[in-house]
């Protein structure tokens, strides 16, 4: 049995933050809207239905969810073409997925009701979980939510308390090695029918109130150097402001930070041993030409730079940073979501700051 509390319910807010979509448009496929980096919908939309904001729904799987997903699994599998032995997903059956999920979690997607994809989440004695049955009924199919199913299992597990996933994929399919790879995933193990993939998790942060958010910025301003971008996703009062307000108090900044909303970027000025803080708030920009406007660059090296709503558009400014996702629960506390990339954060660094928030909450 699994000893980890899972979340029941991806909310709609959450799922935004966890997968990066923006908030203002469809969660997938949405005609340009910068959060999907301009992926197009096929032109042919007779066999794959529109995905919009109202009818997608993403949740945990529960062992009351397997026959849909079996129904899903054994679409998906199917379409891939026949391999020697054939997938073991084929075989599945309600009563296998059910037991599996009653051990383990997993995540479906809905979209109208219907279902559209699914994993089925396994933990393993070492305390990593392992991403299973990752199918997308081929009806919907190019919309990328396999993304956004992924992003959302692997926010679950982090949540949970897992450090890293792992799955295996069949030599058959370099295709699909290549896309587990653009994701962050690592070859760790490689065997004569296949790989085994693994990633780190993101490291979850419970974040129980405004002070204790606050708290949590100046951790990070304390690990910050000159050069740091910080990219912060999140809906509105998520959190984003106040956490920056806590960057400020940490670096000396002499003013009161605000959301900088229309006027899109602040420059904060602080005292000669700490770096400048710049706080952007991209919200209403539409594209990285917008945002390259702003002329961060010239300040970039020299300062911290925070950006709110830059998912999508940011990332091209700094390839090491590091990017925070903002979810509220249903007692109205904070999970932040701390995911590095590149070698800049150190994740152990990361843990540790979490487990010191998470200690302060019980003093």
């Amino acid at each position: 049995m699994l000893p980890r509390r899972w979340p029941r319910f991806w909310s709609a807010a959450q799922l935004r933050a966890v997968s990066g979509t923006c908030g203002r448009c469809s969660y997938l496929a949405c005609r340009g809207c910068r959060a999907h980096y301009n992926r197009p919908v096929p032109e042919d939309s007779s066999t794959t239905p529109e995905i919009g904001r109202s009818g997608l729904q993403i949740a945990e799987a529960v062992p009351a969810d397997a026959a849909d997903l079996v129904s899903v699994m054994h679409a998906a599998f199917a379409a891939r073409g026949p391999v020697d032995p054939p997938p073991a997903a084929l075989s599945e059956t309600p009563q296998s997925v059910a037991a599996a999920l009653a051990e383990g979690s997993g995540v479906i997607a809905r979209v109208d009701g219907r279902p559209a994809g699914g994993i089925v989440l396994a933990p393993t004695p070492e305390g990593e979980v392992v991403l299973t049955r990752v199918s997308v009924h081929p009806q919907f199919q190019g919309h990328g939510l396999a993304s956004e199913m992924v992003a959302g299992a692997q926010g679950l597990a982090a949540r949970a308390g897992f450090r890293s996933a792992r799955l295996f994929v069949r030599s058959e399919f370099p295709e699909l090695a290549r896309w587990w790879q653009r994701r962050g995933y690592r070859l760790a193990e490689e065997h004569a029918d296949g790989g085994v993939w693994v990633t780190d998790l993101p490291v979850a942060i419970r974040v129980p109130n405004a002070e204790a958010m606050k708290a949590l910025g100046r951790e990070l301003a304390d690990l910050a150097e000159p050069g740091d971008v910080i990219i912060a996703t999140g809906g509105l009062g998520a959190g984003k402001t106040t956490l920056t307000q806590g960057i400020g108090d940490r670096l000396g900044v002499g003013e009161d930070v605000i959301s900088p909303t229309f006027v899109l970027s602040r420059i904060h000025r602080t005292g000669p041993s700490h770096p400048d803080l710049v706080h952007v708030d991209a919200y209403r920009l539409g594209s990285a030409a917008e945002l390259d406007d702003l002329d961060l660059e010239a300040s970039l090296g020299s300062s911290l730079t925070v950006i709110e709503w830059g998912r999508g558009l940011a990332e091209q400014l700094a390839p090491q940073r590091l990017e925070l996702d903002f979810l509220v629960e249903a007692d109205d506390s904070r999970t932040v979501l701390a995911e590095p990339v590149g070698q800049r954060w150190d994740r152990q660094r990361l843990r540790d700051l979490a487990a010191r928030i998470g200690e302060a909450e019980h003093v």
